[in-house]
């Protein structure tokens, strides 16, 4: 076995907007620097954040250097036309909502394409890890909405009696493909899985000052453009059943043409998932809670909540092995 081919894991990269706070310690109990933090980029190949490995003999390199080195052995085929691009195809991040983010949407990869300079669209999908009493999201748009009604709503601050509401708590799964109107809102804590992208469209800040104590940057035009009008009073991702026994179940919580997402649930110390990563895809996993360990060609490595760790295409076999009951998220990407 290579010894560049191994489970990697990355120190993430801190962002500190102005919704953040520090639940990021006090539920997941990180170390953290003084102040707001917002995200935590987990796995990030995006130009502007990207993580670097802390393991392993390819420890110092950041994960856009792990992609030029090694190529179809990282990605896998299924993302050759992103490997082409110089692109690592997905970004992990955890937020944490003390304050309502933005109301926004995302474009599609053809309207980013065109309108951001060749950057990617953004589609992704959340994993609720802890949720306030009466938490919700806004999600989609409720019915009647359309292009006019929409931009007037905004321009004369009504926009909320346009936006969905959607009630979530901890094990939840929403996805949100590019064109949906959303905000998380405070007293959320979540995963994100996401295409590697940053584009952004705000429509509506809730008429706070950003940190330079000025009104942050609004969007309006491009995001009439993209929103798609037809999602209406959406809800959460319904789990589907692939696998249960007396060790585990496993389950689909999102699936799409960038990214399947399975919720592992290893019931019992030593329940075990067995893989093959065959150089067809990447797999990302993370412990959302318990203790795991992923073992391959006789070495291990533990996985704490909440942590992911990157398997190279080029892995071969491997175990997810549960050191107490544990949840996990397994992502990659579909044929």
């Amino acid at each position: 076995m290579d010894k560049i081919i191994y489970p990697l894991i990355f120190t993430p990269v801190l962002r500190d907007y102005i919704w953040g706070g520090r639940n990021l310690e006090t539920k997941l109990g990180r170390t953290l620097p003084p102040g707001i933090v917002a995200e935590s980029w987990e796995i990030s190949g995006h130009p502007s954040s990207p993580t670097t490995v802390e393991n392993g003999s390819l420890a110092g390199q950041t994960l856009p250097e792990v992609l030029q080195r090694l190529g179809l052995d990282l990605v896998g085929h299924r993302s050759q036309a992103m490997l082409e691009r110089g692109k690592f195809p997905l970004l992990i991040k955890l937020l944490d909502a003390n304050q309502p983010l933005s109301v926004q949407v995302h474009p599609n990869d053809e309207y980013a394409n065109l309108h951001e300079n060749g950057e990617l669209g953004k589609t992704e999908m959340w994993y609720i890890l802890y949720a306030e009493p009466g938490a919700y999201l806004i999600y989609g748009l409720k019915p009647g909405v359309t292009p006019d009604s929409f931009r007037q709503a905004r321009e004369t601050g009504s926009l909320e009696s346009c936006l969905h509401q959607l009630p979530v708590k901890a094990g939840d799964a929403v996805f949100i493909p590019a064109g949906s109107v959303h905000a998380i809102m405070e007293g959320i804590l979540l995963a994100e899985i996401q295409q590697n992208s940053d584009t952004t469209y705000r429509v509506y800040d809730w008429n706070r000052l950003g940190a330079d104590g000025k009104p942050r940057p609004l969007h309006l035009d491009k995001a009439i453009d993209v929103i798609n009008f037809a999602q209406v009073e959406s809800g959460h991702f319904p789990p589907q059943l692939i696998e249960e026994n007396d060790n585990l179940r496993r389950e689909i919580i999102t699936t799409c043409p960038y990214f399947n997402v399975e919720r592992v649930t290893l019931k019992h110390k030593e329940a075990a998932f067995k893989g093959q990563a065959d150089g067809i895809t990447f797999e990302i996993w993370g412990a959302m809670s318990g203790l795991g360990r992923v073992v391959w060609a006789g070495e291990s490595l533990e996985l704490p909540a909440v942590r992911f760790t990157l398997l190279p295409a080029a892995l071969g076999d491997f175990e997810i092995e549960a050191l107490t009951p544990s949840v996990l998220l397994r992502t990659y990407v579909p044929g």
